[in-house]
């Protein structure tokens, strides 16, 4: 597959670059910045060479010229590397460092201040709609998801079955993240169930026969390798009762088809729903990212059972969006934002569904939510 083009953009500071594995960082930086010197920590032989000596960073850094980029993929495979990046930017040498990683997990557990702030923190996400342009296909991206390493396969769905053991093998038992990696396969598809929906760490501690307080640490291994994430709850200038627990999504819609079991008594539609209402909060995330990074994704949901999928608030934006896996607009589907509408009247509201016309239905804007996902780009606004 060749090189697709990204929203990301490099920036002309220090940075660290974090994505999950397969999002297309290294791609990025050959297509990029194919000049900058690269180490590549997870080659063995450079791998040995900078454990045993990180100060070698330094004679590397030096032999360059002033202004030069210098790559360091997987920097947490050996944090004391910071510490000599750390002291090269205190020099005002002009170096630039660009430091990939998967994970930030290792450098905390380390004691390392990820720089104390002298390098901005960025993040890679798998393609958003617009990066593949005509190659993107919503029952693709619902089935296999949009992890670069995945959509450039040539048997998409077996990569994207392989991953969660990659990550099991390479993430997490060979970094040493969980004690028993069986309990955490288990907690890996039981909390496929909680993919979209408000999390209940009770329940999900019986679906896979740890204790709760295990679950905790669990979820923050899949938030550290950038695995899995929650959205709070937006209880900004509340007027109603509102829910306290936040809502779980994986990363990737194919990521969370691959992991979430299925049976005679699970509903295709209700799996596909809640793979629909991921892929959409992962192109919200990414558009977040790419663009200032300065809105936060929440859901609002009231005691009453008043619920909307999204709300993104930020200095210019303050949206409200439902996401619904139907080819038909009903009106007690607008009910969650309606109600969101009349606590929040300067609040734009948006229902995104199955469909391929653009609606106005009770003043609510109705759009085919893969018109929406084509249309959206960093560099414009999300409504």
């Amino acid at each position: 597959m060749e090189f697709v083009p990204r929203f990301f953009q490099d920036i002309e500071q220090s940075y660290f670059l974090f994505g999950p594995r397969g999002t297309g960082k290294s791609t990025w930086i050959e297509n990029v910045l194919g000049d900058a010197v690269r180490i590549d920590l997870l080659d063995p032989e450079v791998f040995r060479a900078y454990s045993a000596r990180p100060e070698r960073l330094q004679e590397v850094a030096e032999a360059q010229e002033s202004g030069a980029t210098i790559v360091i993929d997987e920097i947490q495979k050996v944090p004391q590397l910071l510490d000599v990046v750390h002291q090269l930017i205190e020099k005002q040498a002009n170096w630039r460092f660009v430091l990939t990683g998967s994970s930030a997990r290792k450098l905390k557990r380390s004691g390392v201040d990820l720089l104390a702030g002298r390098a901005v923190i960025k993040t890679m996400h798998p393609f958003m709609a617009a990066e593949l342009s005509g190659g993107f296909k919503l029952e693709d991206a619902l089935a296999t998801g949009t992890i670069p390493l995945v959509a450039s396969s040539s048997n998409p769905e077996q990569v994207v079955k392989a991953y969660a053991s990659l990550y099991l093998k390479e993430e997490v038992q060979m970094e040493g993240l969980v004690r028993n990696i069986g309990a955490f396969s288990r907690f890996l598809e039981a909390i496929s169930f909680s993919h979209g929906a408000v999390l209940n760490l009770s329940d999900v501690s019986r679906d896979c026969q740890v204790e709760r307080k295990t679950v905790e640490g669990y979820i923050s291994v899949l938030e550290d390798l950038l695995l899995g994430f929650r959205i709070p709850v937006f209880s900004k200038r509340a007027k109603r009762h509102l829910s306290s627990h936040p809502k779980f999504y994986y990363f990737d819609a194919g990521v969370f088809r691959s992991l979430r079991p299925a049976g005679p008594l699970d509903a295709p539609q209700e799996i596909e729903g809640a793979a629909l209402e991921g892929l959409v909060a992962q192109h919200l995330r990414a558009w977040n990212a790419y663009g200032d990074d300065v809105c936060r994704l929440y859901f609002w949901r009231t005691k009453t059972g008043n619920e909307v999928d999204f709300v993104f608030y930020g200095r210019d934006t303050f949206c409200a969006i439902e996401v619904k896996n139907t080819a038909r607009v009903h009106g007690k589907m607008l009910r969650g934002l309606l109600a969101f509408k009349e606590d929040y009247p300067e609040a734009e509201t948006c229902l995104l569904y199955r469909g391929k016309e653009r609606l106005k239905v009770k003043g609510i804007l109705c759009l085919p939510v893969e018109e929406f996902l084509v249309n959206l780009r960093p560099d414009e606004p999300i409504l």
